[in-house]
């Protein structure tokens, strides 16, 4: 089965990575150490427990430079494995694969490894009713498929871009002289969704009043995300955000807020590691 990803293109993301990595010489390795007609197998494997995120997306890779490869997949994306799990076993031309290795590995890796960290967030926050919400917080290029992975970890996907919400934050409040005229001025632009962020207490009647549907509150402690939610008292989704770690999730959720925000999930998420082991045909 084809792996698709809504606004996400798969073949023209493989064949760019791919000629980054080949540039204008090729594989000079593959080329000079391996015979044309030589075969291949291998295990890709997990050395950490980890939430699975890009085996279709690695296969791709592979099957890009040998469409004959034989995949066959071990486990699937949002597995949660333990250290030593085969993930997938690959037999096809040995040149081929090992020129689409690097690529196949650094995706997989990448995207387990937010998968991984999203998930550990989720963890962290079970039992308190907040959703864990992705940020904007990724690399250029990628966001796609970083939200993918946060949601194979479990978490639910905030904003895609600039252009599906207005997302009313410090500066926009700076310029257009507070919170309530900010509102008032996206809610007049006809825009549906309207986020405002609010560091204060004294800010919530204004960004409601004025139009706001969602409030993000920035920077506050557990126990002014308590007042602030029951000034809202409802009316509207809240959500904390700002200096969220896997230590201090939990009572921020407990708080009663709807909602969690982590921009650690994607922007600082290290990298699962996985190899691509040679196995004996």
């Amino acid at each position: 089965m084809t792996f698709t990803l809504e606004g996400f293109d798969l073949d023209a993301f493989v064949a760019a990575t791919l000629a980054e990595d080949l540039g204008a010489g090729g594989d000079v390795t593959s080329a000079a150490v391996i015979p044309a007609e030589a075969r291949f197998e291998a295990v890709m494997d997990s050395r950490d427990a980890i939430t699975v995120c890009g085996l279709d997306i690695a296969a791709a890779f592979f099957r890009h430079l040998d469409a004959a490869a034989a995949i066959t997949m071990l486990v699937v994306d949002g597995d949660r494995v333990a250290p030593g799990t085969a993930l997938m076993r690959i037999t096809g031309n040995a040149r081929a694969l090992l020129t689409a290795e690097r690529s196949a590995l650094n995706t997989v890796q990448h995207l387990s490894g937010i998968a991984t960290l999203t998930a550990a967030y989720v963890d962290a926050m079970a039992g308190s009713g907040a959703t864990l919400l992705d940020t904007r917080k990724t690399i250029p290029g990628l966001r796609r498929l970083e939200k993918y992975a946060t949601r194979t970890g479990g978490a639910r996907n905030h904003r895609m871009g600039l252009w599906d919400a207005a997302m009313i934050k410090d500066n926009h409040v700076a310029v257009a002289s507070g919170v309530g005229p900010a509102a008032a001025l996206a809610k007049a632009a006809g825009i549906a969704t309207i986020i405002v962020e609010v560091d204060r207490l004294d800010q919530i009647e204004p960004a409601i009043t004025a139009g706001a549907t969602h409030l993000l509150l920035d920077n506050m402690a557990p126990d002014m995300l308590r007042a602030a939610v029951a000034i809202v008292a409802g009316r509207v989704p809240t959500e904390a955000s700002g200096g969220v770690t896997l230590e201090t999730i939990g009572a921020i959720a407990r708080s009663g807020v709807r909602y969690v925000s982590v921009g650690r999930i994607t922007q600082s998420a290290p990298a699962a590691d996985i190899g691509l082991d040679f196995a004996e045909l």
